[in-house]
C-alpha cells in the first residue's frame, strides 16, 4: 500500500470512529502530505475574510466563508461557490480555525454530491490552551506547515 492509500485509510478509519457523514478526518501534517501526493486535491479554507486577513492564509487554498463576516451568519451561497470553484470529483480537504466549522462544510459538500471530502482536525489555529489562547496546541500553524500573513 502506498503512502497516499495509507493516509486515506487512516483518515477514513478516524471518520468512521467519529461517525462522520463524509470520507474522513486528517491531522494537519497528514493533510499537507496528502496535498503533495494527490494531484488535483484541493484545500478549502472555510474561515472568514477577517480570519484570512488578520490571522493568516494557507497558500493555494480555495477560500470560501462558511460563516460570513461581519455578523457570523451562515453563508447561504457556500455550496454554489464550492461548485463554481472546486471539481466535485476532486479530493477536497476542509479547514477552519479549530476543525469545527469545517465538519459542517465537509458534511454540506458531501450532501451536495462531493464524494471525497475530508476534514482537517485541529484546524488552522488549534485548540485553546489553559489560558484560552490558540496557536499553542495543535493546528496547521503550530505544525509548521506553509502559511502567510493575510
Amino acid at each position: 500500500m502506498g503512502k497516499l492509500s495509507e493516509l486515506l485509510t487512516l483518515a477514513q478509519t478516524r471518520g468512521r470512529a467519529l461517525e462522520r457523514p463524509y470520507q474522513g478526518e486528517l491531522m494537519p501534517r497528514e493533510a499537507y502530505e496528502l496535498l503533495q501526493l494527490a494531484p488535483g486535491a484541493t484545500l478549502v479554507d472555510v474561515r472568514t475574510r477577517a480570519e484570512w486577513d488578520w490571522v493568516g492564509r494557507v497558500p493555494g487554498a480555495v477560500e470560501i466563508e462558511w460563516n460570513q463576516y461581519p455578523g457570523g451568519m451562515r453563508n447561504p451561497h457556500f455550496v454554489a461557490e464550492l461548485r463554481r470553484r472546486v471539481d466535485p470529483e476532486a479530493l477536497v480537504l476542509f479547514l477552519c480555525r479549530s476543525g469545527v466549522r469545517s465538519i459542517a462544510a465537509a458534511t454540506a459538500a458531501s450532501d451536495a454530491g462531493y464524494s471525497s471530502c475530508y476534514n482537517i482536525l485541529e484546524g488552522f489555529e488549534g485548540d485553546k490552551d489553559v489560558h484560552g489562547r490558540r496557536n499553542t496546541i495543535g493546528g496547521w500553524r503550530r505544525a509548521g506547515l506553509p502559511w502567510h500573513q493575510g
